[in-house]
């Protein structure tokens, strides 16, 4: 399949499973060897959850807050694309979207934003708001301020920031776009005080989709995280998410669909490989989102035992070919600049 489709694989480390041994605390390392791996092993992206919930011994999280440990992944590595989980109960939008475009800058073009359209219990007590929103506000909600970052993250134009001194000018006005949302739940005035990012924008990762949220993933998501199906059903369902982003004047591979997976590996590896490559021959998406713990071991299995067999039958690429999320996914705005 060397000039046909290649699929794509990113890895999501499980919440709770970065610690060396119960009770130790929390090692970066630990996490910036595991991506250092997957970086290695040539994945497109590490997706990183996160959360902000009520008290309570029952929530499993990741030991530091997402955008701030990307942050600190991208000083450490150069390929690998990382998408941070952020809540759009917890963050504004404006702010949310300024951390974004900073993280792209910061990275050179490897940052993602994964919003979730599914409402988290609890979470919303912690932010003046006990009552939580219902299903349908949430919704509209959402929509609203994924269209606010993602107008906000196209402000100002490539070349608009001149910074030049010996004029005083910071930028072409003709170049710089005011927002000026006024909407349902938000207002917003723009612009962000961050350039454009690296990679036109940061990639956005839509997750927790019911089949009310599709129509709002094909006008606003690069990439889709679903749970798997039934090779038929998913096909069926991966068609019809092609069809709703064409109907919206979008090219219908702009909007990435990967499959959550948790990988069993064991002596019986090509099961693995012989699953993922019917799915994908069989066109129910367009590569997997491996589920796993950050574990070296974990991760060791996976690219030593399930990447080879991928690679032998032409399914997963070499290496990297560029250098940015977009890039690596191959949609809009990825050229290397």
């Amino acid at each position: 399949m060397e000039n046909g489709a290649i699929m794509h694989l990113a890895v999501s480390p499980l919440p709770g499973t970065s610690e060396p041994s119960p009770g130790a605390e929390p090692d970066f390392s630990l996490l910036a060897r595991f991506v250092q791996r997957a970086e290695a092993a040539g994945l497109d992206m590490v997706i990183f959850a996160d959360s902000a919930p009520a008290s309570g011994s029952d929530a499993a999280t990741m030991p530091f807050e997402a955008t701030t440990l990307v942050a600190a992944l991208a000083t450490v590595t150069s390929r690998i694309g990382l998408v941070a989980a952020a809540s759009t109960v917890a963050h504004q939008p404006y702010n949310l979207a300024r951390r974004f475009a900073s993280l792209d800058i910061i990275s050179h073009g490897r940052a993602g934003w994964n919003a979730t359209m599914a409402q988290a219990p609890r979470e919303a007590a912690n932010f003046s708001r006990s009552e939580g929103f219902s299903g349908d506000d949430f919704r509209r909600r959402s929509e609203e301020y994924i269209g606010i970052v993602q107008g906000l993250w196209q402000g100002w134009d490539e070349d608009a920031l001149k910074f030049d001194k010996s004029s005083g000018r910071f930028h072409d006005p003709e170049k710089m776009h005011l927002l000026d949302h006024k909407g349902e739940f938000f207002s917003v005035r723009g612009p962000l005080n961050v350039a454009r990012s690296p990679q036109d924008r940061p990639v956005l990762v839509l997750s927790g989709l019911s089949a009310a949220d599709m129509d709002i993933a094909a006008r606003t998501a690069d990439v889709v995280l679903l749970d798997s199906e039934p090779i038929e059903s998913a096909k069926a369902r991966n068609d019809d998410l092609k069809r709703r982003v064409a109907a919206c004047g979008r090219d219908a591979d702009a909007v990435k669909v990967l499959v959550n997976v948790s990988p069993v590996i064991d002596d019986k590896m090509a099961v693995t490989a012989d699953r993922l490559e019917d799915m994908f021959r069989g066109k129910g998406c367009d590569g997997f989102n491996m589920l796993m713990p950050a574990e070296l071991s974990a991760l060791d299995d996976f690219v030593g035992l399930v990447l080879p067999a991928l690679r032998r039958r032409g399914l997963f690429r070499e290496s990297y070919r560029r250098t940015n999320l977009r890039s690596h996914l191959g949609i809009a705005g990825g050229g290397d600049r």
